[in-house]
């Protein structure tokens, strides 16, 4: 097959962390490894520019989404347009449903270009615009009202659909979305997150050398994690178990201060944004990872915690309960329930050793293996247009 030209359009792109800057990242850069030139244009500022630093990275000037600082959302999106007709793509996949989202798949169908879009986030969830909508109580019913009828207004303007995991498939499908559904994971980078990562100092430096057991969690601090379920689960578990919370977010104030509250500051260390090159040694350092969230896509870091030998005890919800496997690579609890969460990270810690199927499963998840479904996804795409 010869090289393909690719352009990514999307509202969110370094220097924030998501799973959806993650996910590009990884298949733009195991795609360009293959010979393909990508290009992405995206919304952004000063900040975003400086850490491209990449001439294939086209940064539209957008405005910060006050409640979700991650998104910028473009003033001008139709710029791109102009850029576009140079480059002269065989496909343009289009990652996110906002501004520059949009003007990506008005851009292909003016351009009779071939267009994909991926689902990455539910945006639509009551309990995210809850969070995340202005707090004007009638913008507030608007989006409560339209959020769905935008979905499926945007999605159903592309023909074919990438999605992270089957639950998200079976759900889209389950709402009016009549493009045809394709399932390719996020690809899971095991340069950083592998088995023979090694955490021991920094278990030691965490919690000054003590032999006690260690959670993990790493994600954003926002309400809609659900942070607060493993926090209430750690007051009904021993006092020899720890928790390491690596990330940061709107909501890591009012964590931390819950944390406060409940007189756990002594079993709890908050460190922070970390790297992907240190991330790594956070899993080697812990002996579970718990991701009590309820809305996750696919869970990406699951599957890191997975590829490092950790066992992942998750709210039975979407995406997760497709990764995780009871009694094989961790355990699924019930989900906003804290006793049951607790008793399943207690389950977990009790046999560590059991859970031998980790490293197996997110092999199955590898950049390399799903950068080949998401090729032949655009091959299709392409054929069906031409």
């Amino acid at each position: 097959m010869k090289p393909l030209t690719i352009v990514f359009y999307t509202d969110s792109y370094i220097p924030a962390v998501d799973g959806v800057v993650t996910s590009i990242v990884n298949f733009s850069a195991e795609l360009k490894r293959r010979g393909h030139k990508v290009y992405i244009f995206t919304s952004g500022d000063s900040a975003t520019r400086f850490k491209s630093r990449n001439k294939n990275v086209i940064v539209i000037k957008g405005i910060k989404f006050k409640n979700y600082p991650q998104y910028n959302l473009a003033l001008f999106p139709f710029l791109s347009s102009l850029r576009l007709y140079r480059i002269n793509p065989d496909i343009i996949h289009v990652q996110t449903p906002f501004t520059m989202g949009l003007s990506g798949i008005v851009s292909a169908k003016l351009s009779r270009i071939p267009v994909v879009s991926s689902f990455h986030t539910l945006f639509m969830d009551k309990s995210i615009l809850k969070e995340y909508a202005p707090k004007n109580k009638y913008i507030k019913n608007l989006f409560f009202r339209y959020s769905w009828k935008y979905t499926r207004f945007f999605y159903n303007s592309t023909s074919n659909i990438i999605v992270p995991s089957d639950s998200i498939r079976r759900m889209l499908q389950k709402h009016g979305i009549r493009s045809k559904v394709h399932v390719v994971p996020n690809g899971l980078n095991q340069n950083y997150f592998n088995a023979g990562v090694r955490g021991g100092s920094l278990r030691r430096k965490l919690f000054q050398g003590r032999q006690d057991k260690i959670v993990l969690y790493v994600g954003r601090l926002s309400r809609e994690k659900k942070l607060e379920i493993l926090i209430r689960a750690a007051k009904i578990l021993d006092s020899s178990i720890k928790f390491v919370v690596v990330g940061d977010g709107p909501a890591g104030e009012y964590y931390k201060e819950m944390v406060e509250k409940s007189g756990l500051q002594d079993r709890f260390r908050f460190v922070g944004f970390v790297t992907h090159r240190d991330l790594g040694r956070y899993y080697a350092a812990s002996d579970l990872f718990c991701i009590p969230s309820t809305f996750e896509t696919q869970g990406l870091v699951a599957l890191e915690a997975m590829a490092c030998g950790k066992p992942v005890v998750g709210a039975s919800k979407f995406a997760l309960k497709d990764i995780i496997k009871n009694g094989k690579n961790g355990e699924l609890f019930a989900p906003n329930d804290y006793k049951s969460c607790a008793g399943k990270i207690r389950k977990v810690l009790n046999n560590t050793k059991r859970y031998k199927y980790t490293v197996e499963t997110a092999r199955n998840y590898s950049v390399e293996k799903m950068t080949d479904k998401l090729i032949s996804v655009y091959k299709k795409v392409i054929a069906d247009n031409n």
